[in-house]
């Protein structure tokens, strides 16, 4: 999530990340109604997502996507939006460590930023702008 918001912002689409634990503190405040919430979660039972997503509700949320692989989940109900990445088993000796589902949510995430960018009409003199140093910035701004 935090590098999926890193990525809209870098290209155009203003985004923010709010870990779902600060956001029982005070953190929350970032939302307005107008705003879309984006949610990860490969079980979609985690509760602080869960109650993030009723909070933002509460204070006019209209519409959250949440990204998730289990079927039968509370983030999945609570949800407008359901990008099911279906069934991953994690390859850790444990199967419990998040690894393939990670990286299948970060690639989800790069293709949503690249749709929203085309969308948009992102251009490179648009990046250039947002990336005035270093060496991407000197590329864009050749």
């Amino acid at each position: 999530a935090q590098k999926l918001a890193g990525t809209l912002s870098s290209t155009g689409t203003p985004s923010v990340f709010l870990h779902p634990g600060e956001s029982e503190h005070g953190d929350l405040g970032v939302i307005t109604s107008s705003d879309l919430l984006m949610v990860f979660s490969n079980s979609g039972k985690t509760r602080e997502i869960a109650e993030m997503i009723v909070l933002a509700r509460r204070l006019g949320l209209k519409k959250v996507i949440a990204v998730t692989s289990h079927a039968e989940s509370p983030i999945r109900s609570l949800s407008d939006i359901i990008l099911d990445i279906g069934p991953i088993s994690e390859p850790c000796p444990l199967g419990l460590t998040p690894t393939a589902s990670t990286a299948a949510m970060l690639a989800l995430g790069d293709a949503l930023a690249l749709i929203t960018m085309e969308a948009r009409g992102f251009t490179r003199k648009d990046y250039g702008l947002r990336h005035h140093g270093g060496y991407l910035g000197s590329i864009a701004n050749r």
